[in-house]
């Protein structure tokens, strides 16, 4: 019913930026809460960064300062800016968009596949 595709993981050295979308489609009728996870080798999966509808955000600790998360609505996309990255930010980053669909009408929680972020000189 719906499909999330995440795009702008790679290997970057230490200091440098990145970019992550997920991009949403299917059967949506809205999209409350989009957030980005992530996952390190060997370690839980940790809450990066989540917005509502409306904006409000949410940061971990670990990123506050450096990490931007936004979204465009009309495109059901959300983006991480990633900058001043550390080699403690590898890891796997999942988006995950709280979507209500249309037919069926119900809420669900969907998540993207992850591309891999390599932080490393």
């Amino acid at each position: 019913q719906v499909q999330l595709v995440e795009s702008g993981g790679g290997l970057v050295q230490p200091g440098g930026s990145l970019r992550l979308s997920c991009a949403a489609s299917g059967r949506i009728f809205s999209i409350n809460v989009m957030g980005w996870y992530r996952q390190a080798p060997g370690k839980q999966r940790e809450l990066v960064a989540t917005i509502t509808r409306g904006g409000s955000t949410n940061y971990a600790d670990s990123v506050k300062g450096r990490f931007t998360i936004s979204r465009d609505n009309a495109k059901n996309t959300v983006y991480l800016q990633m900058n001043s990255l550390k080699p403690e930010d590898t890891a796997v980053y999942y988006c995950k968009q709280g979507v209500i669909t249309t037919s069926p009408f119900r809420g669900n929680e969907y998540w993207g596949q992850g591309p891999p972020v390599t932080v490393s000189s």
